[in-house]
């Protein structure tokens, strides 16, 4: 006797020796460390930050908010987002109940026969001779069975895996919450993008139609002149080429309006139709200023940033998981309700029935495929570490570079303005010496298209100063508040 004690108590220890050594993954991995931000953009530190304004606020244009409204109400990119914050939603309240008891009720019937050469054919068949039961208590050779009751199991979080679970749900709610704010972000700056656009096109429009109509009454004097006997067929056909080029530039500036509006239709989840807009809103002075704040804003203001910052909490506690799946885990059964052969006793004390179960358990043979687990859970965590590295050194770099690029298009405006100035002073120099004859057609042509095309490219500067005023506030973190 105390040899099989020796023996059970041996093959128990050895047992609770493998699932303890079991209890921890093969190895672990280093965790690459994140850079430190910079204090400031430049020597400044001011807090102020264009990015805490609401949108409403920021673009002043009433026609462009109606537009953004419109887009925040039926864009379907944003609609297919909120549908995945509401999966997300789901997971959480799913990952909620993981550390509940489950508690099933049913409902079963059926019927069983043991064969006669069995231990409960053979005592079911010797019971009934018992001097000990009633009539009603034999048990007849095809057995009916009835039970009705309840089905309860409960995994027991005794060392946290549960709840790192539901840590690693909530972190990944949240981050969809976060993508869907940057969805707003990107939606408001691109349809304020291509509003500008338009306006921009119609001026560079108005601005080929004023220069055609310019070159019609040049053609009428270089005729004039070539029915007098001053100019020659050649002249006539420079002219009639120059009006066809701009008749061209004028429909292809026709086309890039109709794509663009197609755009914001199609962002607005809507057929093709006109946009209306009010092109003097080009006219209208850019913001001065632009407050940037500090770099360590954008850690709160980038949904971007604050999505990859989540993932990151996520994968963590999914790595913690993953290493308590290497401990035992402790899971209680029960059931209790009401079973009999007889139906007459369905629901009777007599007929009352329990079983509680509770079982230690812990991984032996499978530790490969949990340190697989483990290992891609780590992998998992230290390529969101990258991304969060990666979004937050990408959102500093825009921030720097609508910085720089808002300084030098100012410069650029300056200069442009100044050289349309002078372009356009020069036309009406070169029409008059052209009508005394002093000047050359070919001289009346170069100075139209220079003039044309530095309008135009005066145009597309204001265009990208636009640009960056809306860049600058979507790098900073703005427009989804």
């Amino acid at each position: 006797m105390m040899i099989k004690l020796k023996y059970y108590l041996l093959s128990f220890g050895l047992f609770l020796a493998l699932m303890f050594t079991n209890c921890k993954p093969l190895k672990t991995y280093k965790q690459p460390l994140l850079k430190t931000m910079p204090e400031s953009y430049n020597s400044k530190k001011d807090s102020t930050n264009d990015a805490a304004i609401n949108w409403k606020s920021y673009f002043t244009d009433e026609t462009l908010i109606a537009l953004i409204d419109t887009a925040l109400t039926n864009n379907i990119d944003l609609l297919m987002t909120l549908q995945k914050i509401e999966m997300a939603q789901q997971q959480l309240n799913f990952a909620k109940v993981l550390g509940k008891p489950f508690v099933n009720a049913g409902v079963s019937v059926g019927q069983k026969r043991f064969g006669k050469y069995t231990m409960d054919g053979v005592g079911n068949y010797d019971t009934n001779f018992s001097n000990n039961i009633t009539d009603d208590q034999k048990i007849s050779e095809h057995l009916p069975d009835f039970n009705i009751g309840l089905q309860s199991s409960w995994e027991v979080d005794i060392w946290g895996k549960l709840r790192n679970k539901k840590m690693a749900a909530i972190a990944r709610y949240l981050a969809s919450v976060e993508g869907k704010n940057w969805i707003i972000t990107n939606l408001i700056s691109e349809i304020s993008a291509s509003y500008y656009s338009l306006i921009a096109l119609d001026n560079e429009l108005d601005i080929i139609k004023e220069t055609r109509n310019l070159q019609l009454n040049e053609l009428q004097i270089i005729k004039a002149q070539k029915e007098a006997g001053y100019a020659n067929e050649l002249a006539v056909k420079q002219f009639e080429s120059r009006i066809l080029n701009t008749r061209s530039l004028e429909v292809e500036i026709l086309q890039s309006i109709v794509e663009i509006e197609n755009k914001i239709n199609f962002l607005l989840a809507r057929y093709p139709q006109p946009i209306f807009r009010d092109k003097l809103q080009f006219t209208k002075p850019l913001p001065t200023q632009i407050r940037m704040g500090i770099p360590t804003q954008l850690l709160r203001n980038r949904p971007d940033v604050k999505k990859a910052e989540y993932e990151v909490m996520a994968a963590k506690a999914d790595v913690e998981a993953a290493r308590l799946a290497f401990y035992p885990s402790l899971n209680i059964n029960a059931n209790v309700g009401f079973q009999t052969f007889n139906p007459a006793y369905v629901v009777s004390p007599q007929s009352i029935a329990y079983n509680l179960l509770g079982g230690l358990s812990a991984p032996v043979i499978n530790r490969k495929g949990l340190n697989a687990d483990f290992g891609m859970a780590n992998a998992i965590q230290t390529e969101a570490l990258y991304n969060y590295q990666k979004s937050i050194i990408g959102a500093y770099t825009e921030v720097y570079n609508e910085m720089s690029n808002i300084k030098n298009l100012n410069l650029i405006q300056e200069l442009k303005s100044q050289e349309v100035s002078i372009l356009t002073e020069s036309i009406v120099t070169s029409t008059d010496l052209f009508k005394t004859g002093r000047a050359t057609y070919l001289e009346v042509l170069i100075t139209q298209t220079n003039a044309l095309q530095a309008r135009i490219e005066l145009i597309n500067v204001k265009k990208q100063q636009y640009d960056a005023v809306v860049n600058i506030y979507k790098a900073l973190g703005g427009g989804w508040r």
